[in-house]
């Protein structure tokens, strides 16, 4: 039986194909930031991503439940996740001494 299966494509602003990445998980929610992909799934990950070479740039979150949405604030500094129960969970970014 075949799979579903879920990719990320990234094209320029022209149209031209630059790469794609097979992901394991079903996107709900993303969000480009600066130079990052922030992504959120049904399965409960949180997964940040380059968003030049799509590569993983931290091992992903589990949040335990799925996730609806992403929101990241204007200093960078955090991300807001949306639980499927209602919760809101705050994400601090950068260095344990930062956060």
């Amino acid at each position: 039986s075949i799979q579903d299966k879920n990719a990320l494509h990234l094209y320029s602003i022209n149209g031209k194909y630059l790469g794609s990445e097979t992901l394991k998980e079903e996107v709900s929610d993303l969000c480009v930031t600066g130079e990052y992909i922030v992504m959120g799934s049904l399965q409960g990950f949180l997964s940040i991503r380059d968003l030049y070479s799509l590569n993983l740039s931290i091992s992903p979150l589990a949040m335990r439940l799925p996730i609806h949405c992403i929101s990241v604030t204007k200093e960078y500094s955090h991300i807001l996740v949306g639980l499927e129960d209602g919760k809101l969970i705050i994400v601090g970014v950068g260095k344990p001494a930062e956060v």
